[in-house]
């Protein structure tokens, strides 16, 4: 275990969120913590750099890329700070981002070659960036552009969605179900299901009568986690057929502002994490699918009764009747810290991430038999990993400086994305596209993306 440092060496965390605290040294604000698709890699921006961790067995975290150390090293992108935006394709070299510096301009980098692949200019600020293995997400306040991920070219716009100022969406990570979800009303819950392969949309799902704070697909694209502004109830619908599958209460008196969703790999388990200072876990199984002794315990014996007299009830009191409550919970230290959680299986044993805006990361252990209070196992402090990270590294980046000899490295023309379409505004010498297309490439093929589960049973996809 990795027992976190003294916070003094970075000046304490208070109970809010910590990258709008001003006390604080702007090299230790968060500006944004992201995991990729699969819970292998988080990264994390700051005023003064981004930088990557890979998530692997043992709970470990190392990282593995701080531009901090690149400015050594002559090379055109970079420095590239106040980055807001970074996404990470997998575990692939391949990033995305986007800097408070130019807030509507999309970078596309090969981070282990320190090689800009190209950019994008917008007409408005850049809300939201999501990747798969087929598609790059560009979501606007009232417009969204899909981007074919082999070649970068805009495949089609979505216009005129209603106002979406946070940038909220979710894209499916399954090949075979990559759907796109986004806000389909700015007054009620609608969430709006769009196919990025034919193209077209196609169900819109009334999820809750206020409007979305966050949503969240699974790892087969075929149920979608949805939270409203008040934060009290949790619903997950088929993005099939839009079908309410389960429904989940957070809360009865106490609203909350949901910051993530996360389903665990097998589809069986969803957390999400609020400004409150607690994260709910719920098992999602159906009534039928419960173990015999729950069912035949007074507890379950009770929620019958509940579910026979709840016809009688007005519809919001029967609600919070027969509305599960969460089968496991971590009790953070303080309320208010902005969080992104994720869940991923390591040595047989269900984990649940949670990074903190603080620059924190703690690593709970999920009892997927009993639930309860999660053990926590881990903790890491990322800003001491990068610190000792770029000790070993400028020796590195110093020799390559050497090797360098001067030499501009190789990035291809800016593509300025207007309203209308997207027009090169420079031509690059052919080889030098020949060049990036082949660096392109290899940042999607050199590592080979983990097989993704199938739908759950009972779903009816």
């Amino acid at each position: 275990m990795n027992i976190l440092s003294s916070r003094s060496s970075v000046g304490s965390a208070s109970s809010g969120d910590v990258s709008s605290d001003s006390s604080i040294s702007s090299q230790y604000k968060v500006l944004t913590l992201t995991f990729n698709q699969d819970c292998t890699s988080l990264a994390m921006g700051t005023p003064n750099s981004y930088s990557l961790f890979t998530i692997g067995q043992e709970n470990k975290i190392d990282e593995i890329h701080d531009c901090e150390i690149q400015p050594l090293i002559y090379i055109p992108y970079l420095p590239y700070d106040s980055v807001y935006i970074i996404e990470r394709l997998f575990s692939s070299s391949l990033i995305a981002l986007v800097s408070n510096q130019a807030p509507r301009k999309l970078k596309v980098c090969h981070f282990k070659k320190g090689t800009e692949i190209l950019s994008y200019s917008f007409a408005n600020t850049i809300l939201a960036v999501k990747l798969n293995r087929s598609r790059l997400i560009v979501c606007l306040e009232e417009s969204i552009y899909i981007h074919n991920m082999r070649d970068m070219k805009v495949l089609h716009s979505i216009r005129d969605i209603p106002s979406n100022r946070d940038g909220l969406c979710t894209l499916s990570s399954n090949d075979e179900n990559p759907y796109l979800a986004y806000p389909g009303s700015t007054i009620t819950g609608e969430v709006q299901i769009f196919d990025t392969i034919h193209l077209k949309p196609c169900l819109m799902i009334s999820a809750h009568e206020s409007t979305l704070a966050a949503m969240a697909f699974d790892m087969t694209g075929t149920r979608i986690a949805t939270a409203s502004n008040k934060g009290t109830v949790i619903r997950i619908h088929s993005a099939v057929d839009g079908s309410r599958l389960f429904e989940f209460r957070r809360g009865v008196r106490r609203a909350a502002t949901i910051y993530s969703l996360s389903f665990s790999p097998d589809s069986m388990f969803l957390a999400a994490s609020s400004n409150t200072e607690t994260i709910h876990i719920f098992r999602l199984i159906n009534q039928k699918e419960k173990p015999s002794e729950e069912t035949s315990s007074w507890m379950g014996s009770f929620s019958r009764l509940l579910g026979d007299v709840a016809h009688y009830l007005p519809k919001q009191t029967s609600e919070v009747l027969t509305q599960d409550r969460a089968f496991a919970t971590v009790h953070l230290q303080s309320a208010g810290m902005k969080t992104a959680i994720a869940m991923n299986v390591f040595d047989r044993t269900l984990k649940l991430f949670v990074a903190g805006y603080d620059g924190v990361v703690y690593i709970y252990e999920v009892n997927k038999n009993e639930g309860g209070e999660c053990k926590q196992i881990s903790q890491y402090l990322l800003f001491n990993i990068s610190q000792n990270s770029n000790n070993q590294q400028t020796i590195i980046a110093n020799d390559r400086r050497s090797s360098l000899d001067g030499s501009r490295q190789i990035y291809s023309s800016n593509l300025s994305r207007k309203e209308s379409n997207a027009v090169p505004l420079s031509s690059k010498l052919t080889n030098e596209k020949q060049a990036d297309d082949q660096l392109y490439n290899t940042a999607l093929q050199e590592q080979n993306f983990p097989e993704l589960p199938s739908p759950p049973p009972g779903d009816g996809e």
